[in-house]
């Protein structure tokens, strides 16, 4: 009889298989800001390692706000600084740079080309704003013909019709930004804690992230060393930054009144 229950036991097992881990958020906490822009701390949880990561939010409506890549060429000052002489509501580091500091991949800004776009495997979107629209694409999606004001190509996918991208690295554990678009006008960029590129893009497709927004497509930008994170609160600024220097920025604006 022992023999006969292991076994109903292991064929179960067997059907059932291993248990998914699912993020959950176990608290949360905002602020708004200029243009109605919400900074939101986000701490979620994972129901089978236990593993833990916070997030740090900024979101907003392209209604009222909007993205712009801004350009650091000479590698000077930081995050901080940068948004403060561009009077930006919140920012974060922008995409990938060589050694010589040269930006990896696609950067416009102010409707400028400053480098071309690129084939990479890595690079495997372009999170572009213009003619009222925030955009994360495939790069094989995107054109130039859309004239955007603002352009990043940045890399991998992380979360794709609001669902997280299969087959990304489970392994390596850094501090990441990344940004994304929900439903309708709602878009936004952010900072996570030490976490894995899979475990980002799962805990961006949790539903319960902020109300009213779901993420329904998000893009990795350079994270580890490079990830920063700024808020104009209006209570002070709210910043982390960055352990080395960055080639550019991806700041929320206003956007000027009609």
């Amino acid at each position: 009889m022992a023999r006969l229950s292991f076994g109903i036991a292991a064929i179960a097992l067997t059907l059932v298989g291993p248990a998914r881990a699912e993020w959950s958020v176990t608290g949360s906490q905002a602020e708004r800001g200029n243009a109605d822009v919400e900074h939101r701390k986000v701490v979620l949880a994972e129901s089978v390692t236990g593993a833990d990561a916070t997030l740090e939010l900024a979101l907003f409506s392209t209604k009222s706000a909007t993205l712009r890549v801004i350009d650091n060429p000479n590698g000077d000052g930081n995050l901080a600084a940068a948004m403060l002489r561009e009077q930006c509501i919140a920012g974060v580091n922008g995409g990938y740079f060589d050694p010589e500091d040269a930006p990896v991949g696609l950067l416009i800004t102010d409707g400028r080309l400053v480098a071309p776009f690129r084939k990479a495997r890595l690079l495997s979107g372009v999170v572009s704003a213009g003619g009222g629209r925030v955009q994360i694409q495939r790069s094989a999606e995107f054109s130039t013909k859309t004239n955007p004001t603002a352009a990043r190509q940045s890399g991998p996918f992380l979360v794709e019709r609001g669902k997280p991208i299969v087959g990304l690295n489970d392994t390596r554990s850094a501090r990441r930004t990344f940004v994304a678009t929900g439903g309708g006008d709602r878009a936004a960029i952010g900072y996570c804690s030490h976490v894995t590129l899979a475990q980002l893009a799962a805990l961006l497709a949790t539903t319960d992230l902020a109300p009213n927004t779901k993420v329904q497509r998000a893009l990795n930008l350079d994270g580890g060393s490079s990830s920063a994170f700024w808020f104009a609160g209006k209570n002070g600024p709210f910043s982390i930054r960055e352990q080395k220097r960055v080639r550019d920025y991806l700041a929320i604006v206003a956007k000027p009144a009609l």
